[in-house]
């Protein structure tokens, strides 16, 4: 799982812009304790990134590749 500062590193954006996406249901977040802090699941990530770039949901490797550790 990726924080919200992750993401939004990897995304190139603000972080608020991400909860903003999250909270429109843009973006899939995960609450993970009662504070309320987002998660993100680096698949679904990868997932996001493909469709922004218009590659096929079958293609892992343009999304993933920017996910790498």
């Amino acid at each position: 799982m990726l924080t919200t500062a992750e993401v939004a590193q990897v995304l190139h954006i603000h972080p608020n812009t991400l909860r903003r996406w999250s909270n429109a249901g843009r973006i899939k977040a995960y609450h993970v304790n009662q504070r309320g802090d987002r998660r993100f699941k680096r698949e679904e990530i990868a997932q996001f990134l493909d469709e922004l770039s218009g590659h096929d949901n079958g293609d892992q490797e343009a999304g993933s590749s920017q996910l790498s550790r």
